[in-house]
C-alpha cells in the first residue's frame, strides 16, 4: 500500500488567508485518501470576533478526520504602531521556534503507521518558514491566495530590481505605465500595490518574491480560463511549477460560527432580499477591514439615493485612529448618515453592519456588487455571476481592479486608483456622482458585461469538475507529493 503522506500548512494570520488555506486542505484530502494535513494557526493580537469564532469552530469540529489544526502559542506583544511590513515580518519570524517545535512533535514517532512528512505549504508572507522546512529536509510549496497577475508582477519587479537595480518605489505618484509580460495592457503605476510604492515595503515584498523561487511549486487560487495570459507568461522555465487550482472558496454556510446577533442579522437580511425582485439590488461590502470616514459615508449615501436603485449596504465603523484593528458595527448608523437618509430609504434600501457575504451574493435578488476587490470576494462574485463595480482599498486590490476592468472586461470602475493607508485613512473622497455612475453601470440588465460574467461563472464551476482545468492541475500536484 502507498505510504501515507502529511503536509504542514502555514497560512498567514487573518480571515482571508486562513479560510482559503482551510478550503485548500479540505479539497486535497478529499482527492487522496492517503494524505494528511496539519494546519498551524497564528493568531493576530487584534483578530476580529469573526476570526476568533471561525478558529474555535475549526478546533471543535475539523473539516475532515485527516485535517488537524494546531493553534500556535501566542508570541510576545508587538508594537501596533510600527510599520505594517515590520509588524508582519516580526509576527511571522517570532513564530518560527513554535513551528519548529510543533513539527518536531509531529515527526518524533517514527513508525510504519505514521505518515511521512512530505513538505510544507506556506503562505506568500511566510517565506521565512522555508528555513524550517530545510531543517527537516522536506520541500516547500506555496499556496498563493491572490491572482496569477499579482504573482507575475512580483516576479517581474523583483527581477527588474535585482538585475537593473531599479527602485520600484520611485513609481509613487508617477504617471508611468509598465509593460509587463503578465498583462496584455500596460499597467499604470497608480494601481501598483501600496506596499511596492513604499521603499521599505518594496524591499520586503520583493524579498518574499525572491524566495518564492526556492519553492518546489506554487498552488495559485485561480483557474486557467480566467487568467490564461498571466499563467502562460509564467511558464518561462525560471518560475517554479504553477498549479492553478481555483476557485478555492468557502461556500458552505455554517451558522454555528455565528453568534446570536449575527444569526439574527443574517435572517433579517435574507428575509428582506426575499421580498426584492430578481437582480434588482446592488450590494455594497468592502471586506473584513473595509470602513470609511464620515465624509465618504455621506457621499456613498448621496450616490445611492441619487441612483434610485435598490441597495444593501454593509456599513462598518472604523477602528480608533492610528491603531491596527478590525472595523465594528455602528451602534447607531444615523450618526454618520445624511439626515433622514434611512427614512427615505425605507422599502428601497437597507443599511446593515456585518454581512453574510456568500449568502447574499448567492441570492437571486442581487444584481451587482460594489467591492473592494479582495481576491476571495472577486472569485465569489464570479462564481455567482454577479458583476462588480470596483472600489479597491489596500493590498493588491488596485491591481485586481485593473485586471478585472481592463484585462478581463468583467467589472466596471468606480475608482480604480483609490487607496487607504494601513490605519484606514485616505486623503481622497470619492464623490457621489462617481459612485452613482458606477452603480448605474454595473446594474444594467442584459449588458455585455453581465453576459461575460455569467459565462465566466460557468467556466469557474467547470474548472473544478472531473476533467476540468483546476481538477487536473490539482491531480498533477498530488502526483508530485506522492512520487
Amino acid at each position: 500500500m502507498e505510504k501515507a503522506s502529511e503536509l504542514v500548512f502555514i497560512p498567514s494570520a487573518g480571515m482571508g488567508h486562513l479560510v482559503s488555506a482551510v478550503e485548500m486542505a479540505r479539497l486535497l484530502v478529499a482527492r487522496h485518501d492517503r494524505l494528511f494535513i496539519t494546519v498551524f494557526i497564528m493568531k493576530l493580537p487584534f483578530d476580529s470576533k469573526g476570526t476568533e469564532s471561525y478558529i474555535a469552530s475549526l478546533e471543535a469540529s475539523p473539516v475532515s478526520p485527516r485535517v488537524n489544526f494546531i493553534t500556535l502559542p501566542k508570541v510576545p506583544a508587538i508594537d501596533k504602531h510600527i510599520s505594517p511590513n515590520s509588524f508582519r515580518n516580526q509576527f511571522v519570524e517570532s513564530h518560527k521556534p513554535h513551528v519548529k517545535n510543533a513539527v518536531a512533535k509531529l515527526t518524533e514517532s517514527e513508525s510504519d503507521s505514521r505518515p511521512r512528512l512530505a513538505g510544507f505549504v506556506i503562505d506568500m508572507f511566510c517565506t521565512t518558514m522555508i528555513d524550517v522546512a530545510d531543517e527537516f529536509g522536506v520541500p516547500t510549496y506555496m499556496f498563493f491566495t491572490s491572482p496569477a497577475g499579482l504573482l507575475g508582477l512580483l516576479f517581474n519587479l523583483q527581477r527588474i530590481r535585482d538585475v537593473y537595480n531599479k527602485d520600484v518605489s520611485e513609481f509613487k505618484d508617477s504617471d508611468a505605465e509598465l509593460a509587463l509580460p503578465t498583462f496584455v495592457n500596460s499597467v499604470p503605476a497608480n494601481v501598483l500595490p501600496s506596499v511596492l510604492l513604499d521603499k521599505d515595503g518594496a524591499k520586503a515584498i520583493l524579498g518574499y518574491a525572491k524566495r518564492f523561487r526556492e519553492t518546489k511549486g506554487i498552488l495559485v487560487n485561480t483557474f486557467m480560463e480566467l487568467e490564461s495570459h498571466a499563467l502562460d507568461s509564467l511558464s518561462d522555465g525560471e518560475t517554479p511549477p504553477l498549479y492553478p487550482v481555483g476557485p478555492i472558496l468557502n461556500l458552505e454556510s455554517d451558522d454555528s460560527q455565528l453568534d446570536s446577533k449575527q444569526a439574527q442579522q443574517k435572517s433579517d437580511v435574507l428575509e428582506w432580499l426575499d421580498d426584492q425582485p430578481p437582480s434588482s439590488v446592488v450590494f455594497l461590502c468592502f471586506g473584513s477591514m473595509g470602513s470609511f470616514g464620515e465624509d465618504q459615508v455621506r457621499e456613498i449615501a448621496w450616490g445611492l439615493e441619487r441612483s434610485g436603485l435598490r441597495f444593501l449596504w454593509s456599513l462598518r465603523q472604523p477602528p480608533p485612529k492610528e491603531t491596527v484593528a478590525s472595523p465594528s458595527d455602528y451602534s447607531d448608523p444615523k450618526a454618520v448618515l445624511p439626515e433622514g437618509f434611512l427614512d427615505r430609504a425605507v422599502g428601497i434600501g437597507k443599511v446593515i453592519g456585518w454581512a453574510p457575504q456568500v449568502a447574499i451574493l448567492g441570492h437571486r435578488a442581487i444584481g451587482g456588487f460594489v467591492s473592494h476587490c479582495g481576491w476571495n470576494s472577486t472569485l465569489e462574485s464570479l462564481w455567482f455571476g454577479v458583476p462588480v463595480a470596483t472600489w479597491p482599498m489596500y493590498a493588491e486590490q488596485q491591481l485586481n481592479a485593473f485586471e478585472l476592468v481592463r484585462e478581463l472586461g468583467l467589472a466596471v470602475e468606480i475608482k480604480m486608483e483609490y487607496r487607504r493607508d494601513f490605519y484606514g485613512e485616505s486623503p481622497n473622497v470619492v464623490k457621489a456622482e462617481e459612485i452613482e455612475r458606477g452603480i448605474r453601470e454595473v446594474m444594467v440588465q442584459d449588458s455585455d458585461l453581465r453576459k461575460r460574467v455569467k459565462e465566466m461563472s460557468e467556466k469557474s464551476k467547470k474548472a473544478l469538475m472531473d476533467g476540468g482545468s483546476s481538477h487536473s492541475s490539482l491531480g498533477h500536484f498530488l502526483h508530485q507529493i506522492f512520487l
